[in-house]
Formats: structure tokens, sequence, C-alpha cells
């Protein structure tokens, strides 16, 4: 038997069943693949056992990337792998966004040594684990993590491979030989689309991995294997013994990812809610009267639904040609604009970690989380949920505090939720009545619920279209848009004119024209100076003034 571990000089395109994988020859024909030279050579023994094979590599045409090429000439001395999903993203033709990498030992050291010489920042990951992180920051901001890692448990590069998670993320890149290292067959299930578990235990060793395989099977577009879908349905009940701020994470990225109303039907189906998200149990087969047309629990995975594409409609570079609908197409023409806006408000951050988006989405994932608690049937026979608004914004923070987000992602979760229905007020009035919200009523929206009026828009949107489903007509549809168009033209383009005028005095001043001493009162006065700036009565120092004296007097009056 011969070994050749250098690319073979047969030209392979990605469609080629052979690219990234190690094959046995005789004569020049192959008999026989596997995902490492071992496992292609005891294939070919099985069926030509009395001749020696030549084990040669396939390879995959990879785009360049030039950290790991800058990484492979840090470390020429060194053997080094590039892992998990960072391998899976370039075989996707994808650019990871960030890298990993595996060595036989000293992970941190060689960590700091790629780190000092590219004059990148560095931080020790896991001590326990030989782990360390190199932060590289562009020109433009942009940041790439590099980890270093050593084998797990001192073993061998096989053995750590087979303790990952899935097959598609147990496959290894040797950077100074660029060839693929596949025990355990992950560019197979790749070219199948298929989401494995590297082993029988792998969900139950880490139940975190059920979150992150419906993540990655929306992600790709990839169905879950059989038995991996048991093994996790059955490692679900281990959740509670993850770490909050684990479970947090995985969920937000699903939150914040494509198809999350399907990842959170997979959730449920999986049986996962009474150990992750336990108040959402409550949902399935709450019924609600007209213009409802489901219960509540399929409502809430409509509302997502919509959302994600209301918001995919509005991001910018949307082409006309992917609208498949007449209230989409509605939608761009009405709120279109506002594309650049919408992105930037998106692009703010509550927490480094999460974004505004999946804040967004877990408030319309919870928004009428208390709709069971609340129920009511009247006298004619509605039912009613009445202040389901204000309990589950507290149950939304609730579940927030307990997931440990922020206090500013708690304060927006919570304001979405407690505001959502004056969206279908404002649209009510304006169908049933033609009547528009006041300037006073636009400005004390946006005074209660601040930037978060924005996702309240978006979301009122998604929330009447999967109220009413295929039963939404285009005059209400309509009414909805006019609503969305006027607070988001006057949050944007009327600002200062509607939403936050310039102050024409402060409190020191306030005090002194009106010999007052300082006490709540004082606040009071500017609110209602600032109110009536925003609503037209007020345009000059002296108008604040004279209306100043006289609330003053009518208040103190009452």
């Amino acid at each position: 038997m011969t070994s050749n571990e250098e690319p073979a000089s047969t030209e392979q395109t990605p469609a080629s069943p052979y690219a990234g994988r190690w094959v046995a020859r005789v004569r020049g024909r192959i008999i026989a693949q596997g995902g490492t030279p071992e496992q292609a050579l005891r294939a070919a023994q099985n069926t030509r056992h009395k001749e020696k094979p030549e084990i040669i590599y396939m390879p995959v045409p990879f785009s360049p990337l030039p950290l790991v090429d800058k990484v492979r000439e840090l470390l020429s001395d060194q053997e080094v792998y590039l892992v998990g999903g960072a391998v899976r993203d370039m075989l996707l033709n994808r650019i990871p966004p960030d890298l990993d990498f595996a060595l036989p030992a000293k992970g941190i050291a060689h960590a700091r040594r790629v780190a000092n010489k590219l004059d990148a920042d560095f931080m020790i990951l896991d001590e326990e684990r030989d782990t360390g992180r190199v932060i590289v920051t562009e020109p433009n901001g942009s940041r790439t993590f590099m980890d270093f890692a050593a084998y797990r448990n001192g073993t061998t590069l096989e053995a750590d491979l087979r303790a990952r998670d899935f097959t598609i993320n147990a496959i290894a890149f040797d950077i100074h030989k660029q060839t693929i290292i596949d025990p355990m067959n992950g560019v197979s299930d790749l070219r199948a689309k298929i989401i494995r578990a590297c082993l029988s235990t792998s969900l139950s060793d880490d139940p975190v991995r059920i979150l992150r395989a419906i993540r990655q099977a929306a992600m790709f577009g990839f169905k879950i294997d059989l038995e991996t879908r048991k093994a996790m349905k059955e490692a679900a009940r281990l959740l509670p013994n993850i770490s909050p701020e684990r479970q947090r994470d995985e969920l937000f990225k699903i939150l914040e990812g494509p198809k999350p109303d399907a990842s959170v039907r997979a959730l449920e189906m999986l049986g996962v809610f009474p150990f992750l998200l336990p108040e959402l149990s409550a949902l399935k087969g709450v019924q609600q009267t007209r213009p409802h047309i489901y219960d509540v629990w399929e409502h809430t995975l409509s509302v997502l639904g919509h959302l994600d594409g209301i918001i995919s409609a509005l991001r910018v570079g949307y082409s006309a040609e992917e609208t498949n609908d007449m209230f989409t197409g509605l939608l761009t023409l009405r709120l279109g604009r506002y594309r650049e806006q919408i992105a930037a408000h998106f692009a703010k951050s509550l927490n480094t970690d999460r974004s505004v988006r999946a804040a967004l989405f877990f408030a319309a994932l919870y928004h009428d989380v208390e709709k069971p608690a609340t129920r009511s049937v009247d006298e004619a026979g509605r039912i009613r949920f009445f202040d389901h608004d204000v309990r589950g914004a507290e149950a939304a923070a609730e579940r927030g505090r307990a997931f440990n987000l922020s206090n500013d992602e708690i304060e927006r979760i919570q304001k979405v939720i407690l505001h959502h229905m004056r969206f279908h007020i404002f649209t009510n009035r304006l169908e049933s009545n033609k009547k528009e919200p006041s300037r006073q009523a636009i400005y004390r929206f946006f005074r209660d619920a601040g930037e978060a009026g924005v996702d309240l828009v978006l979301l009122g949107l998604a929330d009447l279209r999967g109220t009413r489903g295929n039963e939404l007509t285009q005059e209400t549809w309509a009414a909805a848009l006019d609503i969305a168009r006027l607070l988001l033209e006057n949050y944007w383009e009327k600002r200062e004119e509607t939403i936050a005028p310039p102050r024409l005095l402060d409190g020191n001043e306030l005090m002194q024209e009106l010999n007052l001493s300082p006490g709540r009162i004082i606040g009071q006065l500017l609110e209602a100076i600032r109110e009536g700036q925003a609503t037209g009565k007020i345009a000059t120092r002296e108008e604040a003034i004279q209306f100043a004296r006289v609330w003053l007097t009518e208040n103190q009056q009452s």
C-alpha cells in the first residue's frame, strides 16, 4: 500500500461525490472511499484484500481565507487543523464568521503566539481546556475570533472530532497539507443535507445541542436525522442542567435566524418547552373569537412567521421580484422608503452579544403569553383577555431575568408587549371612523415606547396578519399600513416637530419664572410643555411660560 497525503492532481468539481474524501485506487480505478486514509484503506481491503491500493485525497476547491493562510505561515512548525463550523461553512461555499483551530497541545500558548505576531488582542478563553482566543480587528471595525484549542481531554484529532455535536461540524482541515479529515462522514451528510449526531450520547452529553440542531437545520435548510430527533426528544429533560446563559444564547440565535416560526414549532414538538420556556406550554388549544382564526399558539407562530417576512421585505436590497403576494407588495410600496432607517434601527445594540432583532422576536413569542391566564367569556359569549398585555410584559421580564438578559433588553421587551395593542386601536379607529391618531396620541405613543415604537409598528403589522390570516381584507391592511406610515413618518421625518421637540427652557428657568421650589411638579410641567410643543400649541419660550402658568393654576385647583 502506498499512501500519498498530498492532494491528488485529478481535477474535481464541488459536485463530485469524491471531493473532500480519501479514496483507494487500484490501477487508476477508485474502489473505495472514506473520511480518513484509514477508513478508505479498510473499505478497500474488505473488497480487494489481496491488492494494495493507492490512498489519495480528492481536493475540494476552497476559496482562500487570508487569516488561515497567516496562521499556516506563523505556525508552520506545528500540526494545526481548522475544525468545526468554519470547515462546514467553507464546504458550503460560505465565508465563516469565526475560525476554530485544534492542535495536539498548547492551545493557549499558540494563540498568544499568533496574537503577538498579528498585533491582535488575546484572551484565555478556557484554561482548563487549554483554549485561547485571538481577536483580529479590521480597519472597518469588524472583528474575527480565532480560537486555538488543544485536543479534547488530551486525545487524538479523531477522538476530538468524534466528541463534537454533529457530523457536519466534525470535519477537520489540515491547513498545511490542505486535506480534509472526516472520520464521521460529515461531508456526505453535508451533501445529503442531513444533521446527524456524532454519537448516541451527543445530545445527552450536552442538551443545548438540541437547540443548535434546530437552528442549523433552519439556517442551512437541512433535515434532522430520525435517530437524532429521537435522541433530542429524550435529552430535552436534561436542559435544566445547562446554564441559563447557554440556553439563552442558543435560543436567541434561533430567534434572529431564518424561519423562527418553524424552529419554535420544532422546539414544542420535541418537548422542549417545559424545560426551556414553560410559560408557552399553556398556549396550545386556547381558543379566541373573531377576528382571530387561530388559537393562541398557532397565532403566535403565525406572528413570528409574518414578522420575519415583513422585516425581510423591508430590508435594504430587497427586490420587487421577491414579492409573492399583494400584502407584501402594498407593504413595500408604503414603507419601502424606510429601509435604511429600519436597518439602522436593528443595527443598534442593547447588548454586545445579542441583537435588537432577537429581542423583538422574543417579545413577539411572549406577546400573548398571559392570554390563557386572563381568558374570560362575557355575557354575549365573546372571549376576552383583559390585561393580558400588562401581565404578559411582566411574565416575559421574569423569563428574561431567568435568562440573565440585560436590563436594557428586558425593558425593551416589556415595552413592546405592554403597548402592543395600541397599534391595533389606531388601526381600528382609522378603518371604522376614518380617524387618524392625533399629534398628541402619536407623541404619547413614542413617549411611552421610545425606540421600541419602531418594533411596535412591525409587530403590529405581523400581529394583524397572524390574527386574520387569509381573511385579512385589502381595506384593513391598507388602514394598518397607513397607521404604520404615519407613525414612522413622524418618528423619522418629523421628529423635532412631533416626537422630540427642542427644549424651550429647563427646570431652573421654570422655577425662577414661576417662583417654584424643586419637586415633582417641575418634571410634570416640563413634560406638559413638551407635549404642548409636539401638539403645536407651544412654539416659543414665552408661550411655554404662559402655558405653564395656566397649567399650574388648573392643576392646583383640581
